[in-house]
């Protein structure tokens, strides 16, 4: 069942909600978890999941969660994915362990977007939802915040490799975000009258132990002075060992990196430039697009005033082998850039973006590359200036020579490919999509 792909040209922040609990191990688990959805049910609202899925996707009930379990669970294991059709996006995955004693929850949850928990009505409704869930469900640590700036906390490791971070989890106060609830070994390790005593919006100790902990009103606001001011005053209170101007100006540093930043990239490269903003971690977007507005790719140089006459045969012959080499390059790609069948500037934008996203010069064979890879391109380059731009061939013998006469100009598509593939960073600064724009612009 099709649903939203909460990663596709994410540009924004989103929250990140994270539930690590225990359940009981003698009841059915359809019977455990009862009280999970009807929680889930009761306060999601507008980001009600619509779709869960297992090995297959059906739309939302609980009939379709416990088969969903069902086809999922191994002898270890369950995971099951909850996702909507309509927006706002939702990423939510459930997983089950039964290996450990008790069985162990983990849930985490993104939704679409931070923005909209600018509105305290819907705050309210995912405290109230974790409360309720960590009531129902012995909980070691779960929170609620901006993904950006947990990025930059470093969770979850915090600096620890891998097999701490599994072996310990949250074991000290590493972080405080915006929702938290502290189960309660880690509350009685600090001090449980400490816990309870820490400067926030909202504090309530929970009758199995855990200490639910809101630092302000509303999550959206998270990068302000005040609530910046507040999550430091938070932090030093359980962490009396750290220094509170550190802290402070460790979290301004992450507002600043956090703060929006104006796309304002080469005109020739915008569409490109902007999907390779889309995938890098949203911690690092503010930052990657400041580079990318830095960017200016040198002006095409593979070009001649005047053209070299051709010195091949059969001129017909060598632009038969021409087509051969397109062909085989879309029938190889195609899966991958299904617009390489339109040959048009989308499609050439499309195939920098897989050839940059693959890292294909530096992944590759250099001797397949240079062999083929780089040929089969500058056909494919010089046919769509002449399918697009109205070119005509001037083969020669050498490919590299071979030109493409559009205007006053004569364009050399087979010397732009190889240079195109020479490495990852060639692939922007000697870009198909640049290539074409400028012969474009010379076209009359």
């Amino acid at each position: 069942m099709k649903h939203l792909n909460l990663w596709e040209s994410r540009a924004g922040d989103v929250l990140v909600l994270s539930f690590d609990a225990s359940f009981t191990s003698t009841a059915a688990i359809e019977d455990e978890l009862e009280g999970f959805f009807e929680i889930l049910e009761t306060h999601a609202g507008e980001w009600m999941p619509e779709v869960v899925e297992g090995k297959h996707g059906r739309r939302y009930s609980r009939a379709a969660v416990w088969q969903s379990l069902k086809e999922a669970r191994g002898a270890r294991t369950a995971t099951i994915g909850f996702y909507r059709v309509q927006r706002p996006a939702l990423d939510m995955t459930i997983r089950l362990r039964f290996s450990t004693s008790p069985p162990e929850l983990s849930v985490s949850i993104c939704i679409d977007s931070l923005s909209s928990f600018g509105e305290s009505a819907r705050c309210v409704r995912l405290v109230e939802m974790m409360r309720a869930w960590a009531l129902r469900y012995p909980a070691s640590y779960a929170m609620a915040h901006s993904m950006a700036d947990d990025q930059l906390s470093g969770a979850p490791q915090y600096g620890r490799d891998d097999e701490t971070t599994l072996r310990d989890g949250f074991d000290q106060f590493y972080e405080v975000s915006w929702l938290n609830i502290f189960g309660p070994k880690l509350v009685e390790t600090v001090g449980r009258e400490r816990v309870l005593s820490t400067p926030a919006h909202r504090v309530e100790e929970l009758p199995n132990g855990s200490v639910l902990l809101v630092l302000r009103p509303t999550a959206a606001d998270f990068a302000s002075d005040e609530a910046r001011m507040a999550q430091a005053r938070a932090h030093v209170h359980l962490r009396p060992d750290l220094d509170f101007d550190t802290v402070l100006r460790t979290l301004h540093e992450r507002s600043a990196a956090l703060a929006p930043v104006e796309p304002r990239f080469h005109p020739d490269l915008a569409a490109l430039l902007s999907r390779m903003v889309d995938r890098v971690a949203i911690s690092e977007r503010q930052r990657k697009i400041a580079e990318l507005n830095a960017f200016q790719p040198p002006e095409p140089e593979e070009w001649l005033p005047a053209a070299l006459p051709s010195d091949v045969a059969s001129p017909a012959q060598v632009h038969s082998g021409y087509v051969d080499l397109t062909e085989g390059l879309v029938a190889a790609l195609h899966p991958q850039v299904p617009s390489i069948f339109d040959a048009t500037p989308e499609s050439l934008t499309d195939l920098d973006f897989y050839f940059w996203r693959e890292n294909f010069p530096e992944r590759y064979k250099r001797d397949l590359i240079d062999s083929h890879t780089a040929t089969a391109l500058g056909a494919y380059l010089g046919g769509i200036l002449v399918k697009r731009l109205g070119g005509t061939w001037i083969s020669r013998q050498n490919p590299e020579e071979s030109q493409v006469r559009v205007g006053q100009r004569v364009w050399l598509p087979f010397l732009r490919a190889r240079r195109y593939m020479e490495s990852r960073q060639s692939l922007l600064t000697h870009s198909l999509t640049q290539f074409f724009r400028e012969a474009e612009r010379h076209r009359s």
